[in-house]
């Protein structure tokens, strides 16, 4: 138990310090970019350097699997260097048994990110997004998906006007069972409609079978309300703008997601992108694993084998190949090209029984 407390600290070690490295370079490298993005504009240099802060974890969070198989590139090699894996090997503990402590630190740190760091880097993400839209066109998410179905918002100097429908197509242009509520500047109803049906197109909601309500001009709503087989509303809402609005499925804590979905799937949008998101979440606990595999295979051995640089960059590539195949099964998933659960959980599966087969091949084949 002794040794294995001591091969878990090691590679936690590692891993910070490994994850301490890539903060600093990514929070220099992102706030490069916020000032190229908004340095030209009116937006003060302390709103610019949030902005950087705020995207910072999920950069991170999203280059958690490359952070781990370098740290365990470090502790082995580490380890190789120092003889303690000979050491531990004329113990009597095999390169497996070795294993044991990084393997199941790994699924912690994993556990620990879906679980804790997962609903902090979407409340960062969501805020993020909020401000860079506010600073590139002075709008905010116009869209909000409720158990009492979608919501939607727009307006301009003159008022704003507040849109609940019970069903909608998968890109939020036709809706059914609406009710439109028109607001002057000062928050005061104004006009109240409720249609079967409305289109978006070229700049205006094409109503079916809407009724009107005045609210502003008349005591009795109900005795002066009219009637329309067809009528037309003029709107500032794009197709691209609703579908913006849905933000990123990692800006939706992991714990809402279920949620969120079953709210998708009411309103009539498909759910898929985020579904896909929800098991990879799900799996990335298996994915931290493999890349400790792969990279203890590559570096258990001791440095008077020779090939030193050859293996790690052996480990690199495998690492970065499985990184990449992942995020390739991530958008096939998505595209509904392959199953959810394929996408999902097939890379770490494969990946930790290639690393498997890999290390026992090369310490007792």
């Amino acid at each position: 138990m002794i040794l294995h407390l001591y091969f878990a600290r090691r590679f936690l070690r590692s891993v910070l310090i490994v994850g301490f490295a890539f903060t600093v370079l990514m929070q220099m490298f992102d706030m490069v970019e916020q000032l190229r993005k908004f340095g030209g504009e009116e937006i003060p240099f302390a709103e610019i350097f949030e902005l950087s802060l705020l995207n910072l974890p999920a950069g991170i969070y999203q280059i958690l699997p490359l952070i781990v198989i370098l740290g365990t590139l470090a502790m082995y090699l580490g380890l190789a260097r120092s003889s303690e894996l000979v050491v531990t090997r004329a113990a009597g503990r095999s390169a497996v048994m070795s294993l044991i402590a990084p393997v199941s630190a790994a699924f912690l740190l994993g556990v620990f990110a879906v679980a804790v760091l997962n609903p902090i880097v979407a409340g960062t993400q969501k805020r993020y997004e909020l401000l860079e839209n506010s600073y590139k066109s002075g709008e905010q998410s116009v869209l909000s998906i409720s158990d009492e179905g979608l919501w939607l918002r727009q307006g301009n100097s003159e008022g704003q006007t507040v849109i609940r429908a019970a069903e909608s197509n998968l890109d939020g242009t036709l809706l059914r069972g609406v009710t439109f509520i028109s607001f002057d500047t000062d928050g005061t109803p104004l006009e109240r409609v409720e249609a079967q049906e409305a289109g978006l197109s070229a700049g205006r909601w094409a109503l079916q079978n809407a009724k009107v309500w005045s609210l502003a001009t008349t005591d009795n709503p109900e005795r002066d309300a009219r009637s329309y087989d067809t009528l037309d509303l003029a709107s500032n809402l794009t197709r691209q703008q609703i579908r913006d609005s849905f933000g990123t499925p990692s800006a939706i804590p992991i714990w809402d997601l279920p949620r969120f979905i079953t709210n998708l799937k009411n309103a009539g949008f498909s759910p898929r992108q985020h579904e896909v998101w929800f098991q990879m979440e799900l799996a990335s606990p298996l994915f931290l694993v493999s890349m400790v595999l792969i990279g203890a295979a590559f570096t258990m051995r001791h440095t008077r084998f020779g090939r030193t640089g050859i293996m790690v960059l052996g480990a690199i590539l495998m690492g970065f190949g499985l990184f990449f195949i992942r995020n390739f099964a991530q958008v096939l998933g998505e595209s509904g090209q392959i199953p959810i659960g394929v996408a999902a959980w097939t890379p770490p599966i494969a990946g930790i029984c290639l690393a498997l087969g890999l290390i026992l091949h090369l310490e007792d084949g």
